[in-house]
């Protein structure tokens, strides 16, 4: 029986970045185009995704490029011609949001479902699998069972099931937030979130009383799964997404490594199972979620709902707690260590929360240890008179580790294939016979007479060792056997030359056995979409898309958000995270509570920062939470782009 295949599918902001997420294990790299990636400042040329994806395919990675914005009418022949463009570079799957390009004239590439493609049900997910998507990402929001019953809903044969399993969390829907489009004429559909999330509000109730001040309710912590890996196996998850293609070097080193050396824990429990690609990744250093940037994790909602999810007192990076301050003085702060073996370093970042709750970055230029173990005299880069409410008593975390990142900074993995090496005689010499890991097979000939070595004794362990000197090509020798009837010296440049020669040999069958991902077929005749009425929260775009969704049988097709054709009061996001509830004043929260039952109602509120107003409404039936406000006068008033091409009335059409 075939194992199941699990992928781990890491970020890569750029070439070299996606190199070293290869090296340090990822199955699978999802990187951006030159254009139409969804993340503005993250494009790459063909000519370097050419190189990754030559780079990645020697291990049988695969590169998935993002293509997963909405697009224009006058931008469909570029995405074309674009994506023609990465399948004759070898590129595996494109990503893609808009159901245009469906629609156009496409390589037989395989097409995988973008976050933005919002998919929180069966119903969805079979409609997409049916439309001709082979690998379909989850809404982050969804629980177990929720995920269970997607993977009974598919055909698993046809279908990888995709979960994000780390990174930053967006509080909306993917694909189902337009407050930075009304706000700033900065479309997140297409590549350009000003990030509203992230800013401070006040937050009023429907009496106009201020529940929350400053707070920034609308921002998550960070996404963490590494303790539900085994239970998202279980629930049908086969691809496992790391976020981040806007993060470092470093990020993706550490995260893809960590997550690596947990999955190689379960595949070392579980036989049935396997990794997508080939190799072990081994690291110099001990990976660590705790140390890249992050907002406090959370596992959101896959255990169920939880108060604990946002990070409301900032969106920057708390760190993690290592002291208290001992001592201030007009040049430095004295601080002691929780942990007597902590050490500090020039250069670290430091930083504390003052008396109104906001973090204070605290960098420092020197570290010196004093004579007492634990207790550090640090002077800061900036004037100590500056530093808030910087006191004796005050906890200190430490958010970056200069030791830590000199580590990352250099070399911190390689990854090996193991191979069986078997050096045997034939009639007209030697031939060298290596096979990897998962059975390719390849063999060198070498034209030699036989000598007899000086010391037939050694002979052997010599031949076995300089065979073994695999140095550093992709491969590490698991054992070398001589099928040799007699003893044999050769003399060592031809032996070193059988080896190349093997090692060449090897990979070009493992390229030969590497086949191209298929390009599903939609199922004939068209299936079906879920509903037949699709308003603006279905991001149509373009004519492309819209003939897509009549060709499946939705008879009511408006435009597009960006099209700017609502302009009322409408859901700018829509979230499964809910500020009563986190501020405990949920409904449900207060059942059978005495003295509170009844109520608490789930009354609108309004979010206020300086003069963005923005109102709460609250859907208790699916628990969800709709921000509303209505796009700026600014942004209708300013010069598009490129016009747009779409329809200008928002057609009723028939079944096709």
């Amino acid at each position: 029986m075939q194992p199941h295949h699990l992928e781990l599918l890491a970020p890569a902001r750029t070439f070299d970045i996606g190199i070293e997420a290869i090296n340090h294990g990822a199955d699978a790299v999802y990187i951006g185009g030159p254009s139409f990636g969804a993340r503005s400042t993250a494009d790459n040329s063909v000519q370097d995704i050419a190189k990754l994806v030559q780079y990645a395919h020697r291990f049988h990675s695969r590169i998935f490029v993002t293509l997963n914005t909405i697009l224009r009418d006058d931008e469909l022949e570029a995405a074309r011609k674009q994506a023609w463009q990465l399948y004759e570079v070898g590129v595996d799957a494109l990503i893609v949001q808009d159901m245009g390009l469906l629609e156009i004239d496409l390589p037989p590439i395989q097409l995988h479902a973008s976050t933005q493609t919002d998919i929180r049900t069966p119903e969805k997910a079979k409609f997409l699998q049916d439309a001709g998507l082979s690998q379909i990402v989850l809404a982050r929001e969804l629980t177990l069972p929720q995920i269970s019953a997607i993977r009974d809903a598919v055909d698993t044969d046809r279908t990888v099931v995709e979960f994000f399993v780390h990174g930053a969390l967006c509080v909306a829907y993917s694909g189902q937030c337009f407050i930075s489009h009304a706000h700033t004429g900065r479309s997140a559909n297409r590549g350009d979130c000003s990030q509203a999330c992230r800013l401070p509000y006040e937050v009023k109730d429907a009496q106009g009383r201020i529940v929350a001040h400053d707070k920034h309710v609308l921002s998550m912590k960070d996404n963490n799964q590494s303790d539900n890996l085994r239970e998202l196996v279980d629930a049908g998850v086969r691809s496992f997404k790391i976020e981040g293609r806007y993060k470092d070097m470093a990020y993706v080193k550490n995260i893809t490594a960590h997550y690596r050396k947990l999955f190689d824990e379960v595949l070392n429990e579980r036989p049935e199972l396997a990794a997508s690609s080939h190799g072990r990744a081994t690291f110099s250093f001990e990976p660590d979620p705790n140390q890249n940037f992050n907002r406090e994790f959370t596992d959101y909602f896959v255990q169920g709902r939880k108060e604990d999810i946002g990070a409301f007192d900032t969106p920057k990076n708390p760190g993690q707690t290592i002291g208290w301050v001992s001592k201030v003085s007009a040049e430095h702060v004295e601080i002691t260590t929780d942990n007597p073996a902590t050490e500090l370093h020039n250069g670290d970042g430091l930083c504390y929360y003052d008396l109104q709750k906001e973090l204070v970055g605290l960098q420092i230029n020197r570290a010196e240890a004093a004579k007492t173990k634990g207790v550090w005299k640090l002077f800061p880069k900036d004037p100590m008179d500056g530093f808030k409410d910087l006191r004796q008593g005050v906890q200190i975390n430490r958010n970056r580790d200069m030791s830590w990142v000199r580590t990352l900074d250099k070399k911190s993995a390689e990854r090996r294939m193991g191979v069986w090496m078997q050096l045997a005689e034939n009639n007209n010499g030697l031939q060298l016979t290596l096979t990897d890991e998962v059975g390719h097979s390849a063999t060198a000939h070498l034209a030699i007479t036989w000598q007899a070595p000086k010391d037939s004794a050694q002979a052997a362990d010599k031949l076995k060792s300089a065979l073994g000197k695999l140095g550093d090509t992709l491969f590490e020798p698991l054992d070398v056997q001589l099928a040799l009837p007699r003893a044999w010296f050769v003399p060592p440049s031809r032996l070193n030359a059988l080896r190349r020669e093997a090692v060449q040999a090897l990979e070009a069958a493992r390229a030969e056995g590497l086949n191209r991902l298929p390009r599903a077929v939609p199922i004939d005749p068209p299936a079906p979409y879920p509903e037949d009425t699709l308003t603006y929260l279905a991001n149509v775009f373009n004519q492309k898309a819209r003939d897509f969704y009549a060709k499946h049988g939705v008879k009511v097709i408006d435009a597009a958000y960006e099209s700017q054709e609502e302009l009322g009061e409408v859901s700018l996001m829509i979230t499964k995270h809910c500020v009563r509830f986190s501020l405990s004043l949920c409904p449900k929260q207060a059942k059978g509570v005495t003295g509170v039952q009844g109520t608490v109602k789930a009354e609108p509120m309004q979010l206020i920062n300086g003069k963005e107003k923005l109102t709460l409404r609250f859907d208790c039936k699916p628990c969800e939470m709709h921000v509303v406000g209505k796009i700026k006068k600014t942004v209708l008033n300013a010069v598009p782009e490129s016009p747009l091409q779409f329809y200008k009335s928002r057609p009723v059409v028939g079944l096709h």
